[in-house]
Parts: structure tokens; sequence; C-alpha cells
């Protein structure tokens, strides 16, 4: 199989985040559940990875990375607890269902105003439309770092400064960004940076997390042990354990921590450079082919996605085709991403999106091309 589906999740990981998985089960126990072995190994293994995850965000605080099982649930944290009845909050049309679904329910359950900022034909919006809906008294912007339909990235810096600017927080959806595009929470102004493990961090699945800023106070979403106070009838104000109520993903987390040694000793300008010169390549090769439509800005920065149709033909016919004739792996339909899909045009027939990793060749994108060709043909 040809994997082209990297922005749903890496499949081929480096090989020390499977031998860092495997020593783990054997030998880690519940993190702040105990003073012995086990218990401490697990401890050591977590705090281990908030450092180095901090250093790659520029997170001033190791204890202020908090884990969760993925994005997902990192974004509810950060918006069900950072957003209250009546607030308002500025996002984009370029957004995940993870960070749109949370916020119909507030706007449904809390009296919460929303202001969409719509993205063009390119999947591009304007910063000074942004700045225009973001009023004195907004509560929070809330926007992802790249779209994972059109792999286009936005300039985080400027809507921070937008946010800061008229006193609202600033919360990022990182979960195609971090590994791959430079984020830096103090230089970009973001409050609560939400990111996952299992894409361009090359870790494992269940594993993921949120960066919080200090001085910004998130009421947790879930409550419950946390191994410490335990005759307080509340939730321990203290970052991380505020948001980590029980069990944490300790073997996961190790996983994780062996894939930050990867990044760093590769380097992420390194695997972005890769990653990029394989999209470009593919890009420029099915771009002229007639009856292929791609999608997408390919003159600004943005991640390794690659979004298209062929001619009239239903996108989920085309993956299928793809994966059962050739062998590649590419991932069609919506992509939980259904105002960005509106804007484009292809609410009806999707898109199929090729993304690329770091274990991917020139090779396997040439294949790749080859396929578009003949079934455009």
């Amino acid at each position: 199989m040809i994997y082209l589906d990297n922005a749903a999740t890496t499949l081929h990981k480096p090989r020390r985040v499977i031998e860092a998985v495997a020593a783990a089960m054997d030998s880690m126990g519940n993190c702040a559940r105990g003073t012995h072995d086990g218990s401490l190994t697990a401890a050591r293994t977590i705090y281990a990875a908030r450092e180095k995850l901090a250093a790659l965000f520029h997170c001033p605080r190791a204890d202020h990375v908090a884990f969760t099982c993925n994005s997902t649930e990192a974004l509810n944290i950060a918006i069900n607890g950072l957003i209250g009845p009546g607030d308002h909050v500025v996002s984009t049309d370029l957004e995940h269902n993870s960070v749109l679904r949370p916020l119909y329910r507030l706007e449904a359950e809390r009296g919460v105003t929303l202001d969409f900022v719509p993205a063009d034909r390119q999947g591009r919006i304007s910063y000074d439309e942004l700045a225009r809906r973001v009023r004195p008294g907004t509560r929070a912007v809330v926007c992802t770092h790249a779209s994972n339909l059109t792999g286009n990235a936005l300039d985080i810096a400027r809507i921070g400064a937008i946010a800061h600017g008229r006193g609202a927080l600033f919360i990022v959806d990182a979960s195609q960004s971090a590994g791959v595009l430079p984020i830096d929470m103090e230089t970009q102004h973001i409050d609560v940076l939400c990111f996952t493990g299992h894409k361009s961090l090359m870790g494992p699945q269940g594993t993921g997390g949120l960066c919080v800023r200090e001085g910004v106070a998130i009421r947790p979403w879930k409550v419950g042990g946390t191994g410490v106070q335990t005759y307080s009838s509340t939730q321990p104000p203290q970052m991380p354990t505020v948001l980590e109520a029980g069990t944490l993903n300790g073997h996961g987390i190790a996983g994780l921590s062996a894939a930050l040694d990867f990044l760093r000793e590769t380097g992420i300008d390194t695997i972005r450079a890769h990653e990029d010169a394989l999209a470009r390549r593919f890009y420029e090769g099915v771009s002229g082919i007639p009856g292929v439509t791609v999608y997408g800005d390919f003159t600004g920065p943005r991640t390794a996605v690659v979004s298209l149709n062929i001619r009239d033909l239903d996108s989920g016919e085309v993956s299928d085709t793809l994966s059962e004739v050739y062998g590649i792996a590419t991932r069609p339909g919506a992509h939980c991403a259904p105002r960005l899909h509106r804007a484009l045009g292809t609410e009806t027939q999707g898109a199929v999106r090729f993304s690329f990793g770091w274990f991917n060749t020139a090779e396997e994108t040439d294949a790749a091309i080859r396929a578009v060709r003949e079934i455009a043909r």
C-alpha cells in the first residue's frame, strides 16, 4: 500500500515509538498513584514528555501542558472551559467539526454568539474581515492553524495579535500543524494550543493535549480521580491536574515522547522540506491533467495536503478506485470540514485528499500522479 492519508493519522511511525510503547507496557504503572517503581517510571516519563512539548511549542511552563486523548478532547476542554453564557466568539470557515460542534452546542445551550469569517473559493480568509468581526467584549477567537482539507495555513501570529488587541483569548487548533509548522505560543499570542499526537507528531493514537498560557484558568470539563488532594470535594485547581482527571494514557505518552525525540533529532525543518517537496511534485503533476480540479492556495505557507476532484466523479468512487486498483490510500468525502466544502463548492461531490508524510517517497508520489492521470482518462 502507498499510504497518502497522513493528515488523518501517520500510519508509519519511527521504530523507536513502537519500541517505547512496548517497553512501557511491560514496566509502567499509574502516574501519581503510588511511590513504587512502576508509578514513578510513569510519572517521570510523562513529565519528560511535557517538557519536550513545552520546548517544541515555546510554552513557558512544562506543568501547563495537559494531556488528553486527542485534539478533539483538548478543544472541548478549552472551548467549554473558557466560553460562558452570552459570550461572543469568532471563528472561520476553515474549521474542523472538533471546533464547530462544541461551538454550535454552546450557541444552542448557552446563548453564545458566533461569527465565522468566510473563506473564498481557494479556501482563503480575509484578515481585515476577521479584525472587523472581533469587537471589544469578544471572548475568544478559535481557529485552526492549517486546513485539513486544502492544507492552507493561517497567519496565526497576525490573528493572535488581533485577538489580544481586542482583549480576546486566542485558542488554536494545531491538529494539522503540530510537528510540521513552527509554533511559538509567545510570539504568536496563543493562549491555548490544542494538539494531537498521532498525526505529524508521529506518536500513537489516543494521545494529545493542550498547552495553556500562564494566567489562563480553564474550568475542568471532567472531574474525578487525580491521585492527590483526595479529601477535596472539588477538582484540584493546579495545572495540569485540574485538566487531567482519571488515568492518563501513559503507554501512549511514552511513545509520543519517543516520537518527539525523533522530531528533534531529525529536525522539523528537514521533515517539512521533504513533505513539501513531495506535495509540490504531486500538485505540479496533477494540476494540468484535463478534468482534474485542485483546491486551495499553493502560493503561501501550507501543509503537505493536496485535495482534488476528477471531472464529476464522486470522491468516494475515486478514492475506492485508487485503493482497490492502484493500492493508494487517500481520504475522500467531507473531511469533517462542512463549512469549507460549502465555500469551495464541493458539498455534494466531496474531494479526494492526498496527504504526504516523512516516510513517503518520490516514487510513491509519481505512482499517485500516474493513477490520477489514468482515472481522468
